[in-house]
């Protein structure tokens, strides 16, 4: 795969790489596709899933968990997993 279609992967949204992917699935479940091409688009599906979990850590990182005072009421934030 070219640095060209790579770099095309990494530019998709999350939503865009898996509906992709999922196109990729159906394709190669229902074997649709010639030989050479079920190879073609099984190398740009682990690209897409890789794309995928990399945007899913990323997102998971940003996630914060509210923290609440005696009263309950907001008193900040702190890391999800802190």
């Amino acid at each position: 795969m070219s640095e060209d279609q790579k770099a095309a992967i990494e530019a998709l949204s999350f939503e865009d790489a898996l509906t992709e992917l999922e196109q990729i699935v159906g394709k190669l479940e229902g074997g649709q596709a010639p030989l050479q091409e079920s190879i073609d688009i099984y190398e740009r599906g682990g690209l897409l899933k890789a794309h995928c979990e990399n945007l899913l850590r990323k997102a998971e990182a940003r996630i914060e968990k509210i923290t609440l005072d005696r009263d309950g009421n907001p008193a900040g934030t702190e890391p999800l997993d802190g």
